[in-house]
């Protein structure tokens, strides 16, 4: 259905183009029989007649021509000059001011679309939608951005990276989410200012994918409870968030500023931390059935190992140095950019 949708497209952002071919093609077909018709032309010539007429170029005829043959070139010419002038401005419409370039790129743009999975979908581009991007375009991974009202947004995101999909168009509608991937996609964050909105999509999202992670965000506690109910596996409330963070720098700064530098927002950018999660799954073979101490994590990344969770027990802060990862855990560690580039490219497979 999706593929059909994007053949209509190209279509419907190519019609004038073909529109405009169609009555050049149509002026051949009807100076051409004319002339063999009334002047009893050669197909050559009766050609010819017509490329010279067509184009404008004014040059002599063949033959001279009979009196019905000079009534239909005078009616042929006046046509023709209403249709090369229109076929010469839409030609230099889709040549020389980017229409056939936007259209290419629209075409791959979409197919790209088609092709994605495992990817992000990010409802709209506003405060915190902006965030959300430019944190997943720091962690390299990739999202597809539905921005309903500001089109400049979709070609600066798609210009900038051709990686990097928007779709302008409404969140709340299945039609968007379908071609945005959302079958295909790995989590969708509802960041829209409007909570019913939030909602809503939450809702059509969980129906379209069982298995997507929902992310949503929401600007009244009233509302927390209704995303749960719509399907949402996590809801955040920024305001809470952000009021609760005030309240903290009074109460206990330097841990908001250890957490600060935990999650990238510090000011200090040199003592900037990152939390990085590393799944049993994701361990390199020969790493799997080692203690803690046999990693020796510390020492061969700088790298520190916070805790764990368990798949049954959930998080475990500080785990002794004789646990050993099984199916199911996930190690949380914390260190610098370079650290945890270091950790995974040791641990990771």
């Amino acid at each position: 259905m999706l593929a059909v949708h994007h053949l209509q497209e190209i279509i419907r952002r190519l019609s004038q183009l073909v529109f405009a071919v169609s009555l050049l093609l149509l002026s051949f077909v009807i100076g051409i029989v004319g002339y063999m018709s009334i002047e009893d032309m050669t197909l050559p010539n009766s050609f010819f007649m017509s490329v010279i007429i067509i184009s404008t170029l004014g040059m002599n005829e063949i033959k001279p021509l009979s009196e019905m043959g000079k009534v239909f070139t005078s009616f042929f010419v006046i046509y023709n000059l209403t249709t090369f002038t229109f076929f010469a401005s839409v030609l230099t419409k889709y040549i020389f001011e980017g229409e056939l370039r936007d259209i290419f790129r629209h075409y791959i743009s979409k197919t790209h679309t088609y092709s994605m999975k495992n990817h992000i979908i990010v409802c709209g581009y506003g405060r915190y939608g902006r965030r959300v991007c430019a944190e997943l375009e720091n962690s390299k991974l990739p999202y597809f951005v539905i921005e309903e009202s500001n089109e400049k947004i979709i070609h600066l995101i798609t210009h900038i990276n051709p990686e990097r999909m928007a779709l302008l168009g409404n969140a709340t509608e299945d039609e968007v989410l379908l071609e945005a991937g959302i079958k295909k996609a790995r989590a969708i964050i509802c960041a829209l200012p409007n909570d019913s909105d939030n909602v809503f999509v939450t809702l059509t999202a969980r129906e379209l994918n069982p298995q997507i992670k929902i992310i949503a965000k929401a600007s009244q506690e009233t509302t927390v409870g209704r995303l749960y109910r719509a399907g949402a596996n996590e809801v955040v409330l920024p305001d809470v968030i952000g009021g609760l963070q005030m309240a903290n720098l009074v109460i206990r700064p330097e841990v908001v500023e250890f957490v600060s530098m935990m999650t990238g927002t510090a000011n200090k950018v040199s003592q900037q931390l990152q939390l990085e999660e590393l799944h049993y799954e994701q361990f390199l073979p020969h790493h799997k059935g080692k203690t803690i101490a046999e990693l020796d994590l510390k020492n061969r990344t700088g790298v520190v190992l916070l805790g764990y969770k368990d798949a049954t027990k959930g998080f475990i802060l500080n785990p002794p140095d004789n646990k050993i990862f099984v199916a199911g855990d996930i190690a949380i560690v914390l260190g610098t950019t370079e650290q945890i580039n270091q950790f995974l490219g040791l641990c990771k497979a």
